[in-house]
């Protein structure tokens, strides 16, 4: 039996899902101003994260147009390739890796503890709208050739599989 996507994946562009917790941030730093915690080169330090996350996610960008295939993640279906070279020998998902840097970038600038809380949350709902169903896609069209990938490379940063290896090891 063919699993099917709730109705509301991949509905909402990641770039509008970013705006809304980007807002989301900014709304916690003005609306708990107890949670805010500025020190010496915290706009600095926001700047270089979130420079540091368009820069993973415009190499994403470039990657898929060197591949020459589609960047648009609302139909994963027509994507002519697997790309498993250059900032995807790291992530999976760096355009959505540097979004998240962005909005922890943006937490930095406003200086709100609470905001961070807003990354992983924002990383969660990304999974769940967007890349747990753009992986599925990419299975049952690339087969295991993409399992392969997916066994060998982290959904968001690093190697797949490495801690639990760790841990069947007792590295861990």
């Amino acid at each position: 039996m063919a699993r099917t996507e709730p109705w509301y994946a991949l509905k909402l562009p990641p770039p509008v899902i970013l705006a809304a917790f980007a807002f989301g941030v900014y709304g916690l730093a003005r609306g708990l101003p107890a949670g805010n915690w500025p020190f010496a080169g915290h706009r600095v330090l926001a700047m270089l994260l979130a420079g540091g996350g368009v820069a993973v996610a415009l190499a994403g960008v470039a990657a898929f147009r060197r591949a020459r295939t589609t960047v648009h993640p609302h139909h994963p279906e027509k994507t002519r390739t697997v790309v498993v070279t250059g900032i995807y020998r790291f992530s999976r998902n760096p355009m959505y890796l540097g979004m998240a840097l962005v909005l922890a970038g943006c937490a930095l600038w406003w200086a709100t503890l609470a905001g961070l809380v807003l990354v992983p949350l924002f990383a969660a709902t990304l999974t769940r709208l967007q890349i747990v169903p753009e992986e599925r896609a990419l299975e049952a069209k690339f087969g295991a050739g993409y399992a392969a990938y997916r066994a060998r490379v982290g959904r968001w940063f690093g190697r797949a599989g490495r801690v639990s290896a760790m841990r069947r090891n007792g590295r861990c």
